[in-house]
């Protein structure tokens, strides 16, 4: 009996095999789209997959600013963050977001669905986010996915 095909081969640095993608955010739900990305990044659509590495693809979303979300959520959703002093909440809407930074809401969306540690840090690197259709990662060769 061949006791070499029974080990389990964990991914590394050296073995990881990194590719681009491109994700089309137009029309589509924020939430389905940043569980997507999330899950792209962090690499787990591959059969090599190890979670301490960094095994994922590189994304690339464009036409960030296209981004729906279903219901009253682009007035209702409110996001707190804190200044750090006494009283310092303040609360903004998902649509004054994506008025002023549209790359901030995919952002915010998929950094809360990667692991809040180093690895999540380097892994959120690795996601490039654009307003619009035009990207500077063409020399990359990225393929498209459809969701």
């Amino acid at each position: 009996m061949n006791t070499l095909s029974y080990k389990t081969v964990s991914a590394n640095k050296a073995t990881v095999n990194k590719e681009w993608v491109i994700i089309d955010a137009e029309g589509k739900i924020l939430g389905r789209l940043a569980s997507v990305v999330a899950s792209m990044l962090r690499g787990k659509h591959k059969t090599n997959f190890t979670p301490h590495v960094d095994c994922g693809d590189f994304v690339i979303v464009i036409n960030a600013d296209k981004v729906v979300l279903t219901g009253e959520k682009m007035s209702d959703k409110v996001y707190v963050r804190h200044t750090g002093f006494p009283g310092g909440q303040r609360f903004t809407t998902a649509e004054a977001i994506l008025k002023k930074n549209p790359i901030g809401l995919v952002e915010k969306a998929v950094k809360g669905m990667l692991p809040k540690n180093r690895l999540g840090s380097e892994l959120f690197r690795n996601m490039h986010v654009y307003p619009g259709a035009a990207h500077p990662h063409e020399a990359q060769k990225p393929k498209t996915i459809e969701l």
